[in-house]
């Protein structure tokens, strides 16, 4: 069994960008928790900061536990993530704490300051977990693990330019999960029409999900790009994990 951390910024994030593989990995035995660096307390323009950050937890622990994985919140809050010591420390020992040997992480370039600093942050959090000279309180992990960034938003930069994975993961059996994933994220309708223009966002998932999918041929599908950095491990773990599933682009 592989332990999987889906960690990003906002509750829903995850749901939107990987729902559908993490639900393929949990039925296949693997050991998945989905972690948000904020509770989402900026996601609403009528209830208070507090206010919403309960309703949010509360949605994103119950999207977790349909795939029986469990929701972590780092406690950070809404356009307030930087790249610093402090935060990285703070994301560094959710690794250690968590231990897992993939870790899927937001795309480096999107259109949101919080996912791209997200990814910053948890990049370099794999590559601090295992020195135990960079404490934390928590103890040092053996080894880097496997690092995977999911799609950006849309599957597309700040330009609006497409961001080509480097395989799509199949996830036609699994997409009515991913799709309950994301209805329990309720509070963000509203929000998402009013701020994003977005009317139904669960419709946008599933466009931008066919989108996906038709590049690699299939009904529905999401983007994963591996990590290639020195000295990051570069065998293809969230692939076998996934087996056929998981369809290579040229």
């Amino acid at each position: 069994m592989t332990h999987i951390l889906a960690i990003h910024a906002h509750p829903d994030d995850v749901e939107m960008l990987a729902g559908g593989a993490l639900a393929l990995l949990a039925h296949a035995g693997h050991s998945v928790t989905i972690a948000t660096f904020t509770p989402g307390d900026c996601g609403s323009a009528d209830r208070g900061a507090e206010e919403i950050a309960s309703v949010r937890r509360r949605e994103a622990a119950s999207a977790a536990a349909r795939i029986g994985a469990r929701y972590l919140c780092l406690e950070m809050r809404d356009m307030a993530i930087f790249n610093d010591d402090a935060s990285r420390r703070r994301v560094t020992d959710v690794l250690r704490r968590t231990n897992p040997q993939i870790v899927l992480a937001p795309s480096p370039v999107d259109y949101l300051c919080d996912h791209e600093t997200a990814s910053l942050l948890v990049r370099d959090a794999c590559f601090a977990a295992p020195l135990p000279n960079y404490q934390t309180g928590s103890l040092a992990t053996e080894a880097i693990p496997h690092l995977y960034f999911m799609d950006p938003v849309g599957g597309r930069d700040r330009q609006n330019c497409m961001v080509r994975p480097d395989f799509v993961v199949n996830i036609a059996a699994a997409f009515e999960r991913k799709r309950q994933m994301l209805a329990d994220h309720a509070s963000q309708r509203e929000w998402l029409r009013r701020h994003h223009g977005v009317d139904e966002y669960l419709e946008e998932m599933e466009r931008t999900t066919r989108e996906r999918g038709a590049l690699a041929g299939v009904s529905h599908g999401e983007g994963f790009r591996q990590y290639r950095g020195h000295p990051y491990p570069q065998t293809p773990l969230l692939q076998d994990a996934l087996g056929p599933a998981a369809i290579g682009l040229p």
